[in-house]
């Protein structure tokens, strides 16, 4: 009975953000009509020019102003004064920075204030203002602004943000008329479908590039629910927060981060996982996850083998907490 419970609190839960998650964005699936390209079978030039035009002011350039607080010492800005050793100060790990502080004239000064600005992407999820970005593009910040292609700029609070699956949640301080975007699922992509990325790259504002899937299911150790979509799309620093598009023009992903050393390596956040992410940052301005208590990790080949297994499907449970 009480797992009969159990199950129907979950359903009802479950359909609750469905409902929900329908009056909070337009879906292609539910609105065909509305893509931008109908005629996949005869793609063209024509297809990037329809999806650039569609949603050019879809897509926002959020910046961002933080302070930061320290002190100013001869061998430059300590940002956390508590720390034991400045890493700026090469004598450090012979004399501490108490002996510098105090002799080099840090002694009483009082502690300074610094800002530092960002920027970053994102786009436009409904008509009351929602703005869907990456939650480190605006962890921290004091103030963020977002500007629209039209160059008007609107402040902007943070409604919620998930620092696990990188995913932020804000709302513009104003009315303004704006172009939502429609999303898609990332379920159904696959490797090797065309996709587009726009978003403001090193602060070039509206930049749209074009590429395809290169794998899905991509771990990165950025968090611990990576499953993020690569993509030769050109990504920079500036893009993250923007949308990946499919050649229908709806999101299918958020791009986030970069390979370091790579060139044509992007990573995007699937937009299926991001989806009831967002309806719970709406209701709650957090992600509150519940706790299995089990360590697993991916079959390997040696499993496969050890344990007499006829393949690698599934996960092996390593520890029960």
């Amino acid at each position: 009975m009480k797992l009969k419970c159990l199950i129907l609190i979950s359903v009802m839960l479950a359909f609750s953000h469905v409902v929900q998650a329908k009056e909070f964005w337009m879906e292609g699936k539910a609105n065909p009509k509305l893509r931008v390209n109908q005629d996949i079978e005869h793609l063209s030039p024509q297809a990037y020019r329809n999806i650039s035009q569609k949603y050019g002011d879809s897509v926002v350039n959020i910046s961002t102003v933080q302070t930061i607080k320290g002190i100013q010492t001869p061998f430059g800005f300590r940002i956390d004064p508590d720390q034991k050793q400045n890493p700026n100060n090469p004598f450090a790990p012979f004399f501490g920075d108490e002996f510098f502080d105090r002799f080099f004239g840090q002694g009483p000064n009082p502690q300074q204030e610094r800002k530092t600005s960002s920027l970053g992407s994102g786009f436009v999820l409904n008509a009351e203002g929602y703005i869907v970005t990456n939650n480190h593009v605006i962890a921290n910040a004091d103030e963020i602004r977002v500007t629209f292609v039209d160059e008007t700029e609107f402040p902007a609070e943070v409604v919620g943000r998930d620092p696990k699956t990188d995913v932020a949640l804000l709302k513009i301080k104003g009315n303004k008329k704006v172009t939502p975007v429609l999303l898609g699922s990332s379920q159904d992509l696959q490797v090797g479908d065309i996709v587009v990325a726009i978003g403001n790259p090193f602060g070039l504002s509206h930049s749209v590039t074009q590429g395809i899937v290169s794998a899905k299911e991509r771990t990165i150790g950025l968090g611990p629910y990576d499953d993020f979509i690569q993509t030769d799309a050109s990504i920079n620093p500036g893009n993250s927060g923007g949308p990946l598009l499919d050649i229908y023009g709806e999101v299918i992903g958020i791009n986030t981060a970069i390979h370091s050393t790579g060139q044509g390596i992007g990573f995007a956040i699937p937009i299926d996982m991001a989806k009831d992410v967002l309806v719970r940052l709406k209701e709650q301005g957090q992600v509150i996850r519940g706790y299995l208590g089990v360590r697993v990790q991916e079959v390997q080949a040696e499993h496969v083998k050890a344990l007499g297994l006829s393949g690698k499907q599934g996960a092996l449970v390593m520890e029960v907490l």
